[in-house]
């Protein structure tokens, strides 16, 4: 048994034919280069399509199809919103791989990052054996993906684990309605627009980043600012060290899980904060819970979506409503 997972970025699709246990008989990777709407459908075809031939090739029969998206999925009409790909706010993701495939007896699994994640490092990955994991993903953006007794949380809109949102701040500012006061502060880009403002903002600054065009400030230049002891990068990473321990801390008090992962690609550069943002989160969580959870980086070199995407076409899981 064989099955094809197809893990859906900002910037890529990655696919594989997949083995029952979790191998990647083969690969294929497509780049999205500012493609929207029908247009990244169509390169998801094409990489399904690459694959089924190659499948084809060795005798390799395909059982299912399992997709990891970068927003939710409809589990009824299998319908996606991806904020982060233009055109994708209700768009047929499930019938246009069914139409493709002129109705051919290949089941169809979609599911968002978040969860594709959780799956992909409970079975590969440092969460083996464990039932109540939560893996927060610190990339453009903040999400959570959330497994409490051995169960996939989705709630009422299937929009669980928008934890960018997590209110952490007061009062309410009008910047933090679109991204969300997590966000705003502690994201990849929160951290580089939050350092790009202080650089513009303090004139006598003469440190690291302001021998470069502030717009062209990264993320990445702050945390080398950040090793090199600059004290504006080191700012705005203590300030984000913080979001992300109290950030944490709420979820580890509300849900008690055993293991939070970090991950995304800020974590990354961040990932040796972690015992930082652990000891920040102890003064805030629950005592208890935070002494019986493990903060722990991803070990799957980003390929926690994609080991996701196949867990959940090879168990053919269908996310709850």
């Amino acid at each position: 048994m064989a099955v094809i997972a197809i893990d859906i970025g900002g910037t890529k699709i990655a696919g594989a034919v997949m083995s029952a246990t979790g191998n990647l008989l083969f690969t294929h990777r497509n780049l999205i280069k500012g493609r929207t709407g029908e247009d990244v459908g169509k390169l998801i075809l094409h990489n399904i399509s690459h694959l089924i031939s190659r499948a084809k090739s060795h005798d390799i029969k395909i059982e299912s199809i399992g997709i990891c998206v970068p927003g939710n999925a409809d589990p009824i009409t299998g319908r996606v919103y991806a904020p982060n790909i233009p055109g994708w706010k209700n768009f047929p993701l499930k019938n246009m791989i069914r139409s493709f495939l002129n109705y051919e007896p290949i089941d169809i699994f979609i599911d968002n990052d978040r969860i594709c994640y959780v799956y992909g490092e409970m079975w590969k990955g440092v969460a083996q054996n464990c039932q109540n994991v939560i893996f927060i993903a610190v990339g453009t953006g903040i999400g959570a993906g959330i497994i409490i007794d051995g169960h996939a949380l989705y709630g009422a809109c299937n929009i669980i684990g928008a934890t960018g949102w997590m209110a952490m701040d007061a009062p309410h500012r009008e910047e933090y309605t679109s991204t969300g006061c997590f966000e705003y502060y502690a994201s990849g880009v929160g951290i580089c627009n939050r350092t790009q403002e202080t650089v513009r903002k303090e004139k006598s600054y003469r440190g690291k980043l302001r021998q470069m065009p502030i717009t062209r400030i990264t993320t990445n230049d702050v945390f080398d600012g950040y090793a090199e002891n600059d004290p504006i990068s080191i700012a705005i990473i203590n300030r984000a060290v913080q979001m992300w321990g109290m950030g944490s801390a709420n979820l580890v008090s509300i849900l008690n899980p055993e293991m939070i992962i970090w991950g995304g690609g800020v974590f990354g550069p961040a990932k040796e904060l972690i015992k930082d943002i652990y000891e920040e989160a102890k003064k805030w969580a629950q005592p208890i819970n935070i002494k019986r959870c493990q903060f722990v980086a991803s070990e799957l070199s980003g390929r926690a979506g994609l080991l996701g995407a196949g867990y959940i076409a090879l168990n053919k899981i269908v996310p709850r409503k």
